[in-house]
C-alpha cells in the first residue's frame, strides 16, 4: 500500500490537520504492515505557483531546455510521479478564508496535466487517476460542514473527481476556534472516526 501524505498546513507539525493525518496514517501503518509513505509538508517544502515559466518549460523540447526550465520541469514531473505512485493520499486541509490552503491549491495546478492525469474526449473530461482512495482531513475553526459557506468540499470533490478519484473519505474537525471544550470534542470526534475508517 502506498500512500501520499501531504501536509498543507501553515503551522507545520503543529497543525491540528497534520497531527490528525499522522493519527490517520499511523493507524492505518498499524493495520498494514506493508505500508509506504511518502510525505509532503509544505510549511517546510513551499509549494510555487504553477506559473507561465513552468508551463513553458514543459512544453518545451527536453534537449532544448535551459538548466534552470529542467529544473522546472523535473519538479513538475515529480508531483504527477508521486499521486501516480499512490494507492492512498492521506490530505491535510485546514480551511483559511473559506478556502484551500493556497499551497494546495498550487500542488493541484502542477497534478492536472492534460494527457498524463485527465485527458478530453468527444463524451468529455476522463481523469486516468483511476482506483485510488483520497482521505480528506478537514480541520475548520468554525462550522461549516454542509453549508454554503463550505466551498472546500465541493472544490476538493470536483478537483479529485476529475483525475479520475472518486473515492474519497472526509473526516472533519470543526469549530476549533470556538471555545476549548468544543475543540477537544471535534479532535476527538475526528479521532474516532480515523479509527472507524482507516
Amino acid at each position: 500500500m502506498n500512500i501520499l501524505h501531504i501536509e498543507s498546513s501553515i503551522f507545520a507539525e503543529n497543525g491540528v490537520s497534520s497531527q490528525l493525518t499522522r493519527r490517520l496514517i499511523d493507524t492505518i501503518k498499524s493495520r498494514k504492515s506493508d505500508a509506504e509513505v511518502r510525505s509532503k509538508h509544505f510549511a517546510n517544502e513551499p509549494v510555487p505557483h504553477f506559473d507561465g515559466l513552468f508551463l513553458n518549460a514543459l512544453m518545451k523540447e527536453e534537449a532544448k531546455r535551459t538548466d534552470e526550465e529542467k529544473e522546472k520541469a523535473n519538479y513538475a514531473d515529480q508531483q504527477i510521479a508521486d499521486i501516480q505512485w499512490a494507492d492512498t493520499l492521506v490530505i491535510g486541509m485546514p480551511m483559511y478564508n473559506f478556502s484551500v490552503p493556497s499551497m494546495l491549491k498550487a500542488w493541484f495546478d502542477f497534478v492536472a496535466r492534460a494527457g498524463v492525469t485527465f485527458r478530453y474526449t468527444e463524451n468529455g473530461p476522463e481523469g486516468l487517476l483511476k482506483g485510488k482512495k483520497a482521505y480528506i482531513v478537514a480541520t475548520r475553526g468554525g462550522q461549516y460542514k454542509d453549508t454554503p459557506t463550505d466551498s472546500q468540499a465541493p472544490f476538493i470533490k470536483t478537483f479529485l473527481n476529475f483525475i479520475g478519484i472518486e473515492d474519497i473519505e472526509f473526516i472533519y474537525a470543526e469549530g476549533l476556534n470556538m471555545g476549548d471544550e468544543l475543540k477537544q470534542q471535534a479532535i476527538e470526534s475526528a479521532e474516532h472516526h480515523i479509527q472507524q475508517v482507516a
